[in-house]
C-alpha cells in the first residue's frame, strides 16, 4: 500500500492530481475493455439466457465477474487496505425508490438495446455502429437526467423513499456480517462459478478473462481509495460505473479543456481503447449497422431508457450491479434484482413470444441470433 502511494505521489509531482486520476481511470478502463471484449461479458445476455431456463456460458461469465468483484473488494477491506464505508454508495444517502424504478427501466432498456451501457461501449470500439449511436443517446439522456430537463423527473421519482428511512445503505451492518465473512462467501461463490463455467464449456480463456474483468472493480476501488488519501482536493472514492462517466465524457467535449479531468472521465476512453486493441489483435473488428428503421427505433428507445434508468438508480449494470454490490450497498442489490426481473419480462414480451410464434419474422427487424 505504501509503495503504491509513493508511486502515485511521484506521478502526481510530474503531471498533477487530475491527470493522475485520469491516467489511472484510463489504464483500468483499458484493461476492463480488453478483457470484457474477449470474455463477451454482458448482463443482458446473462439475464436473457437465465430467463429462458438455461444456465450456460453467458450466465457463468457474468457470475465469475460478479463474484470476483465481490470477493476481491471484500478481501481488500478485510486486509485493511480499503474502507468500503467511504464509498459513495455507503457514505451518502441513496434512493430506494430510485433503485427499484431505475433498475426496472434499465433492465428493459438493455434488452431493447441488446446490451447494457458497458457492453455498448465495448462493442462500439469493435466497429458496431448500432452500439456507437445507442451509446451516444445513452450519454445524452444520462446528462439530461443528471443536470438537464429530465433532472426534475428523476428527483421526483427518487424522493419518496431513501436509505435515511432504513438507517443506512450498508447490508453488512444490517446483517451483522464482517468483511472477512463476506470475502469468504464471495470466494466460495467464485469457485462454484468457475466450476459451472467448466461444466458449461465457456472456455478457459473466456473464463480467465471474465475473472480479470471482475478484478478491475477492486483495483479501481484501491486506486481511488489510495488517491483519496494523498491528494489535496477531496475526491470521491469510486470504482467502475458508466452512467455518470458517459455523461461527463460527453460534456468534456463541450466544456473548456481540463475543467472536468478525473478518474471517471479517463475510464470511458480507456474502455474504448482497450476493447479496440483487443478486437484488432484478435481479428474481430467489423463494421455493423442497423438492419432497418424498426431495429433502429428499438435500439435508441432502449438506450434512452438505460440513460434515465441508470441515473435514477445511481448506477448501470456495472456501476450498481457489480461495483455497488461489491461493497454490499442495499440499493445496488435492489437495482440488480430489478434489472434481472425486468430484463426477463421484456425478453418474454418482446422477443421470445415472437420467436416462438414466427421465428422467420423477428420483432423490430432484429435477428434472434444477433
Amino acid at each position: 500500500m505504501e509503495m503504491l502511494a509513493n508511486g502515485l505521489i511521484a506521478i502526481i509531482d510530474r503531471i498533477g492530481e487530475n491527470w493522475t486520476l485520469a491516467l489511472g481511470g484510463g489504464l483500468i478502463g483499458a484493461l476492463f475493455g480488453a478483457f470484457a471484449q474477449q470474455s463477451r461479458f454482458c448482463l443482458r445476455a446473462a439475464t436473457v439466457e437465465f430467463s429462458r431456463g438455461k444456465i450456460g456460458e453467458k450466465v457463468t461469465i457474468w457470475l465469475i465477474v460478479f463474484t470476483a468483484a465481490v470477493a476481491g473488494t471484500q478481501a481488500l477491506a478485510a486486509l485493511g487496505l480499503l474502507a468500503t464505508t467511504e464509498a459513495r454508495q455507503i457514505a451518502s444517502p441513496q434512493s430506494l425508490s430510485g433503485a427499484a424504478l431505475g433498475g426496472l427501466l434499465f433492465g428493459s432498456g438493455m434488452v431493447l438495446a441488446r446490451g447494457c451501457a458497458s457492453r455498448l461501449l465495448v462493442l462500439s470500439a469493435t466497429g458496431n455502429l448500432r452500439s456507437l449511436l445507442s451509446g451516444l443517446v445513452f450519454a445524452v439522456v444520462a446528462q439530461a437526467s443528471l443536470r438537464g430537463f429530465l433532472s426534475p423527473v428523476r428527483e421526483t421519482l427518487a424522493r419518496p423513499l431513501t436509505t435515511v428511512s432504513t438507517g443506512g445503505n450498508d447490508l453488512l451492518v444490517m446483517t451483522g456480517l464482517n468483511t472477512t465473512q463476506a470475502a469468504s462467501a464471495g470466494a466460495i461463490a467464485l469457485i462454484l462459478a468457475v466450476i459451472t463455467a467448466t461444466w458449461s464449456r465457456a472456455g478457459a480463456w473466456r473464463t480467465f478473462a471474465a475473472f480479470l474483468v471482475g478484478l478491475m472493480v477492486p483495483l479501481a476501488w484501491l486506486f481511488t481509495h489510495t488517491m483519496r488519501g494523498i491528494v489535496f482536493e477531496p475526491i470521491q472514492m469510486n470504482a467502475l460505473t458508466f452512467t455518470g462517466p458517459s455523461a461527463d465524457t460527453l460534456m468534456l467535449f463541450l466544456t473548456p479543456p481540463g475543467s472536468m479531468i478525473d478518474f471517471e472521465v479517463g475510464l470511458v476512453p480507456g474502455v474504448f481503447a482497450g476493447s479496440f486493441l483487443a478486437a484488432w489483435l484478435t481479428g474481430q473488428l467489423k463494421l455493423q449497422g442497423f438492419h432497418d428503421g424498426a431495429s433502429m427505433r428499438r435500439y435508441l428507445l432502449g438506450a434512452a431508457m438505460m440513460g434515465f434508468g441508470g441515473m435514477l438508480a445511481g448506477g448501470c449494470a456495472v456501476g450498481a450491479g457489480v461495483t455497488g454490490a461489491s461493497v454490499f450497498a442495499l440499493t445496488a442489490w435492489i437495482t440488480l434484482f430489478s434489472m434481472w426481473l425486468s430484463a426477463g419480462v421484456t425478453d418474454w414480451l418482446i422477443d421470445r413470444r415472437y420467436e416462438e410464434a414466427a421465428p422467420a419474422t423477428p420483432p423490430f427487424g432484429v435477428p434472434a441470433a444477433e
